[in-house]
């Protein structure tokens, strides 16, 4: 069974420019537990793709190894990226046009420009 929420609250992006990122939105959110479960373990992986790397840098090994390292993690991050496109398109995004919220389609076509 999915989990219904509602979300109404504003974004805060911390990226390497002096200006801050702010919106709202205030559509609903279905995730699946089980999705979310995967997200998570997902993510994990990623954290500890980065600490490996990490530790690397640190053991001064070699570089074209680091680098390697490096490739799984942007790959493992894609990969996380494109499971939560494809979750949001088919939950949050499918009932929040049925509801006739079009902003969420314009703030998900604005997220996926900043991914790529």
């Amino acid at each position: 069974m999915a989990h219904e929420h509602t979300h109404e609250h504003e974004h805060f992006h911390d990226h390497d420019h002096e200006h801050e990122h702010e919106h709202t939105h205030s559509y609903a959110h279905y995730h699946a537990p089980e999705e979310k479960k995967r997200q998570l373990n997902r993510i994990s992986r990623v954290i500890g793709h980065l600490q490996h790397v990490k530790k690397m840098i640190e053991a001064d090994e070699d570089c074209a190894d680091v680098l390697t390292q490096l490739s799984a993690t942007r790959s493992a991050i894609t990969g996380l990226g494109k499971e939560i496109m494809n979750e949001h398109i088919l939950h949050c995004i499918s009932h929040a046009l049925e509801d006739g919220d079009t902003t969420a389609l314009e703030d998900f076509k604005k997220a996926i420009e900043k991914f790529f």
